[in-house]
């Protein structure tokens, strides 16, 4: 089975995004990419998280052309693909539907630095992409054309794209963005946030990159600790 690790990952992280409630449903997708083949794997379209199996993964290139699987893709491949050819640092990316950041999405506002984790996205502000209907090329392009420098971008009236190094990563900023979100939400319940300065949010990346356990033997730090 081409890509058998990777396949078993998304598995064990659907269960995760399911289970962590940023997303309901079917909703959402989770992709890996293999620069090496030019391969990605990416969930299923419209299957339960935890009724997923590594085999209903489906292998594909980034044209769109299906390489093993017998499931039809998640609709949203395209919006993958098009992170993974303008960001070649990128090689996992998880879409989710969750509450916060979707509602934010839904008022096409951008998620501000209220909370310094917001610098895992590399970015200060999690910029928000115009609306195109789901599983389209104009949503790929709308990402594109919208995400800067940033590892994350919400999609208006959607949900949160974000991207990492690797899945474990990209699952933890869609994470963190989320709990971004909702101190945002909260903090705009009870007033005016304070939101940090650039030259704050600078600081916080320089920090970032010396941030947690030192990498073992040829592993390469990534930088995104938070």
């Amino acid at each position: 089975m081409l890509m058998e690790k990777e396949r078993i990952e998304i598995v064990e992280y659907g269960k995760k995004m399911s289970s962590a409630g940023l997303c309901k449903g079917t909703s959402g997708n989770i992709s890996i990419y293999d620069p090496e083949t030019g391969y990605m794997a990416i969930s299923p379209s419209g299957i339960g998280y935890f009724e997923t199996e590594p085999e209903d993964v489906v292998v594909m290139k980034l044209d769109g052309t299906i390489v093993e699987g017998n499931r039809a893709p998640s609709s949203e491949h395209g919006l993958h693909s098009v992170i993974y050819l303008n960001k070649p640092e990128a090689r996992a990316v998880v879409h989710t539907h969750s509450i916060y950041c979707t509602t934010f999405a839904a008022l096409n506002q951008p998620l501000k630095a209220v909370h310094y984790v917001i610098g895992g996205a590399g970015v200060s502000e999690i910029p928000c992409a115009p609306y195109c209907t789901f599983g389209t090329p104009e949503l790929a392009e709308s990402v594109k054309n919208t995400i800067g420098d940033s590892k994350a971008v919400l999609l208006q009236n959607h949900g949160l794209v974000a991207s990492g190094p690797k899945l474990a990563k990209a699952f933890s900023l869609a994470v963190n963005l989320e709990f971004v979100a909702e101190i945002q939400y909260r903090a705009l319940c009870i007033g005016q946030p304070c939101v940090l300065s650039d030259e704050q949010m600078a600081e916080v990346m320089v920090r970032f990159k010396s941030y947690g356990q030192p990498a073992k033997n040829n592993e390469k730090k990534d930088g995104m600790g938070y």
